[in-house]
Formats: structure tokens, C-alpha cells, sequence
């Protein structure tokens, strides 16, 4: 199928489904004006109701015929599925808000961020006249001014813009990439709100604990200025492109400056076969296998050489051109790694490999990946635990998806906060390599990934020497990081002491259970003392010919009755152990 066949079927289908699938009342939010009021009345309604039914979730009277794990399970499904739909109807904000927390498994349970990666980018077009007017307004110029031939109808349209083919009076073939209107003010009426509502998680006792809602808050609001800024996107490209100018086998659209602006983007065209469009690349010839590798090995490069990578490599921007060659779509969402945070990484990397909880659990503090909290025994035993476990066996049999999973599995509801930086890698680690299998059923990430980790650490602790002497030398300079550290952690200590911050808890497990023995006791006494005022109280409205007043005060003296008959057993249980 030729390139300019499949634009025109792809574009009839689009028309299809705009009829069919979608309609534009269906959304409120997709208008120019939005009203400050009824935008706080809706998120705050979808807030409060989360609220209650993750309230209700534990509850036992909620589930007809008793509380079981499946019946959870099925309830925590249908609250991700009802998640989902509710954020695709609140519009672009929320749907990049769910995009993004659909990496956070270290805060959500499974079945919400099994959902929300789920959430599909799929919103009503906005009219051929308004693109028209963003254009002129834009560039300065009318379109049939700026371009030989301009598609009405888009190619796709997401909540944040849509694309449109066009073709330069030079001839050449491009693609436009408009911004929805009024996008921008729907961001701060909506960042506002949600700016209370993490204020409001952050100070609650039980979510708030162990959380930096403050922090995602403000990476959420970086992250989503920053992919409505199509001047930073046609920058993100312009770098990538430069990263790969020596790689043959990778393809980057070019950026036509002279029709960009943020809210205009131009890119060369370039279409391709979707990578996860198995049997259209076996059609073509092209080696599924080669692919793979190459797909893990363009991302390793971009994290472990550049320290720029594209956040989200999603199978909708990976395409494979006719020659074989990968083509990389949307620089909106990029990711950088600091020079200091991947010898960060790399410390981490080499306390995992030798097993050392302590060293684990410091090297991730030191990344700001988790908070120190008064006791982090429990962290460090469900490090180690991770360690023992996960760990045994060889590197390159290692799954990403299972180690991130079962990562997060421990991070969730411990005082971790891993940066997005974090997320957004393993993330993107993950699709990669469900891609590649996709591709290869016998594909590893991990074996593609090993030479790059054992060129970084013999990168780091040298080329030359036996590895006793590398081990040697590398233990030398802990024990000399250490000692000079020491004066300064004895300095912090006294600090603490000085200001009561330090606790010294002592636990004694007879004198616990005689406290809760005797505060039952006292408990059963007012019990008993209220049973017998309110069977005195019946007796006398009986004695009276007062019945109705009588058969409640004697309801309410056989509810009692029965809370202290529960503490005389539960004190009888305490005398016994």
C-alpha cells in the first residue's frame, strides 16, 4: 500500500469513527470557555466520590453475603475501570494526570495503574475553522498563504491537539500539529483546583503519611506545561535527531522552524509501519528480531550515553520505515539524567549486586528515591527480603517488567518516593521489552542491556587491574568515604539530640498486655454501669404502663449488655496468655 493510499484510508477511517464513536456533546470540556464553578463542582465530585469508595472498600457490611478476597478484587477492578472513564470525561488535564500516574505503582494499587495505562488518547476533533483561525493567528499568514495543500481532516486528534498533512509550496510533504484552544486556560483553572486537592491528601493523616503529594503535584504541573510548549517540543526533536545523526537505523523528523510557534508545530512527514503491527512488518520483510534490539538498544543509548530519552516510547511513536530503519514520533514528554544521578544509579546498581540492604537503602536516600523516616527496619527488611529473593538468578535472565512489579510491590505504602525520572525509565523499560517480545517471543531486555551495564561498571571502577585489586581498591575508598563522613553523622546526631528529634522506643510486650487488659476493664465497668441505668429506666416506664419508652430503654440495655459481654471475653482472653 502506497504512503499517500494508506493517508487516505487512514483518513476516511478517522471520518468513520468521528461519526460513529465519538460525538462532541459528549464531552463538557471540549469548548473554548470554561466555567471556574462548574470545573471545581466536577473534579471535587470525582474526588469525593473516590474518596468514599475507597471509604467503603474495607468495610464489611458492603459486600452482600460477606466480605472475601475475590469480591475485593472484583471491587477494585470496577473502581479502576469507573477511575478511568470518569478522568477521560473531566478532559486533557486529567487524562495526562491518569497518563502519568499510571507509572506509579508505587503508589497505587495494580488494578488502577493496570487501567489508567489503559486510557486512551482518543477525544473529538475541534472544527477545520478553528485550526484555520490558530494557524493565522499563530503564523500571520492564511493557510493556502503557508501551504500548497492543507488536510481538513486530521490524521488523529488527542485532548492536548490533532495533526494535519499538509504539503509546502516547496513540494515538500509535512505534518502540522495544532494545540486544542483554549487548552491553556482549562490548564490553570483545573491545576488550581488540583493544587487544593493535593494540599488536602498531603495534610490527611492516613494518605498524607510517607507521601509527597506537594512534590507530584508540582512534577505533574512541570510535565504538562511543558507538552503544551510545542516550541520545547520542536527542541526535544532537534536534540534527539542530533543524538542519532551517526545511527543509520534510526530516523527522527525534522522540525520546520519557519512554521512553528507553541501552539504550531511542523515536522517532517514520515510514515511508517507501526511496530506493533507484527504481521504488516512480516508483509514488508523486515527482520523482527533485528527490531527488537534495536528498539532496546536506541533506548539504552539514550539513557546510559546522552542522559536524554523519550518518556514515553508507546507502540503509537515507534514506526518502522520501509528500509528497516526506527522512526521516533512526540517529543513532547522527555526524560534527563544528571551526570550525579546516574553515579547514584550505579551505586544503587552495586549494592543490589552484592546484596547489601544497608548500602540499598542509603544509596536511594541519597537519590531522594525514600524519605528516612524514625525506624527504617521495615524497609530495610523488605529491601533485603527483594535482595534475597529477586536476585538469584543470572543478570541477563532477569524480566524488567517482574523485577519494576515486584519493586513497587515493596515500595507500595513504604516511605518511597521515587522521582518521575525513576518511573518514567522503568516504565518505558517495561513497554520496550513487551514490545520486543511482541516482536520475538525469545527476545531478552537483559541480555541487550548487559554489555552496557558491564561497559558502565568497568567504566567506573577501571579498565586496568585483576578484580581483586578492583574489589580492593573500591572497598578502600568506601572505608575512606566512611571515616571522613563520620565526624559529620556523629555532629548531625548530637543535633538531634539537642533538639528531641531522636526517639528511643522500648517495647514491652507483659506490660502492653496488661495495659489493654485493664483499659478493657474499665471499659466493661461503663458498659455495665450504662446496662443496668437503662434496665433500671425500662423497669420503671414499664411499672409506669410507658411500653414504647420501656422497649426502647430495654433495646438499648440488651445492645450494651451485649458490648459487655464481648470485653468480659476479651479479659478472660488476656488472663489466659
Amino acid at each position: 500500500m502506497s504512503p499517500l493510499l494508506s493517508d487516505s484510508v487512514k483518513t476516511q477511517r478517522y471520518a468513520n469513527n468521528m461519526e460513529t464513536g465519538y460525538s462532541s456533546h459528549s464531552y463538557r470540556w471540549n469548548r473554548e470557555n470554561y466555567s471556574s464553578r462548574r470545573r471545581f463542582v466536577d473534579i471535587w465530585s470525582f474526588v469525593l466520590t473516590l474518596m468514599f469508595k475507597i471509604w467503603r472498600y474495607n468495610k464489611t457490611w458492603s459486600y452482600p453475603g460477606g466480605i472475601t478476597e475475590s469480591k475485593q478484587a472484583a471491587r477494585r477492578k470496577a473502581q479502576a475501570i469507573w477511575i478511568r472513564n470518569t478522568l477521560l470525561d473531566l478532559g486533557p488535564t486529567f487524562i495526562k494526570v491518569g497518563q502519568l500516574f499510571s507509572t506509579r505503582a508505587d503508589i497505587f494499587p495494580g488494578e488502577y495503574v493496570e487501567e489508567l495505562a489503559k486510557l486512551q488518547d482518543k477525544v473529538p476533533a475541534f472544527s477545520y475553522e478553528q485550526v484555520e483561525g490558530i494557524v493565522e493567528q499563530e503564523l500571520g499568514k492564511k493557510i493556502p498563504q503557508l501551504f500548497q495543500s492543507f488536510e481538513p481532516i486530521p490524521l488523529a486528534a488527542a485532548s492536548l491537539g490533532q495533526v494535519h498533512k499538509a504539503v509546502l509550496h516547496t513540494g515538500e510533504s509535512v505534518v502540522v500539529k495544532v494545540q486544542r484552544p483554549g487548552l491553556k486556560k482549562l490548564f490553570e483553572i483545573d491545576l488550581q483546583i488540583l493544587k487544593g486537592i493535593a494540599r488536602y491528601f498531603q495534610n490527611h493523616p492516613e494518605w498524607g503519611r510517607g507521601r509527597d503529594w506537594i512534590g507530584i503535584y508540582e512534577e505533574c504541573c512541570r510535565i504538562l506545561w511543558e507538552e503544551i510548549d510545542y516550541l520545547k517540543e520542536g527542541r526535544n526533536a532537534d536534540t534527539f535527531r542530533r543524538n542519532f545523526r551517526t545511527y543509520t537505523w534510526v530516523k527522527v523528523p525534522r522540525v520546520y522552524w519557519r512554521y512553528t510557534t507553541s501552539k504550531v508545530l511542523a515536522l517532517e512527514y514520515v510514515p511508517g509501519i507501526k511496530i506493533s503491527q507484527y504481521e504488516a512488518l512480516e508483509a514488508a520483510g523486515l527482520d523482527r528480531k533485528a527490531l527488537a534490539r534495536y528498539g532496546a538498544q536506541a533506548y539504552l543509548h539514550q539513557l546510559l550515553n546522552d542522559g536524554f530519552f523519550h518518556a514515553d516510547p508507546h507502540p503509537g511513536n515507534l514506526a518502522v520505515s520501509p528500509n528497516g530503519a526506527l522512526i521516533f514520533y512526540d517529543f513532547g514528554m522527555m526524560g534527563r539524567i544528571k551526570t550525579n544521578v546516574r553515579e547514584g544509579l550505579m551505586e544503587t546498581l552495586f549494592s543490589i549486586a552484592q546484596k547489601d540492604g544497608d548500602r540499598v537503602v542509603q544509596s536511594l536516600i541519597n537519590l531522594g528515591a525514600l524519605a528516612p523516616v524514625d525506624d527504617m527496619g521495615p524497609v530495610r527488611r523488605s529491601i533485603q527480603f527483594m535482595l534475597d529473593n529477586f536476585m538469584d538468578k543470572p543478570f541477563e535472565n532477569q524480566s524488567v517488567t517482574a523485577i519494576s512489579e515486584d519493586l513497587y510491590e515493596v515500595a507500595y505504602n513504604q516511605p518511597f518516593r521515587f522521582p518521575a525520572t525513576f518511573t518514567f525509565v522503568m516504565r518505558a523499560f517495561s513497554t520496550l521489552e513487551g514490545v520486543g517480545k511482541g516482536l520475538d517471543p525469545e527476545f531478552n531486555f537483559m541480555e541487550v542491556a548487559q554489555p552496557y551495564a558491564m561497559q558502565l561498571m568497568t567504566n567506573t571502577n577501571g579498565s586496568e587491574g585483576n578484580s581483586f585489586l578492583n574489589e580492593l581498591s573500591r572497598q578502600a575508598v568506601q572505608v575512606s568515604s566512611t571515616a571522613f563522613g563520620l565526624p559529620r553523622r556523629v555532629e548531625d546526631t548530637l543535633e538531634k539530640l539537642e533538639r528531641g528529634d531522636i526517639r528511643l522506643r522500648v517495647r514491652s510486650i507483659e506490660t502492653e498486655r496488661l495495659l489493654r487488659r485493664q483499659s478493657t476493664l474499665q471499659l466493661g465497668t461503663s458498659y455495665a454501669m450504662i446496662t443496668s441505668a437503662f434496665t433500671l429506666s425500662a423497669t420503671i416506664l414499664l411499672v409506669h404502663n410507658y411500653l414504647w419508652l420501656a422497649l426502647l430503654a430495654g433495646l438499648i440495655a440488651t445492645a450494651v449488655a451485649g458490648m459487655l459481654i464481648r470485653s468480659l471475653i476479651r479479659i478472660d482472653r488476656y488472663d489466659r496468655t
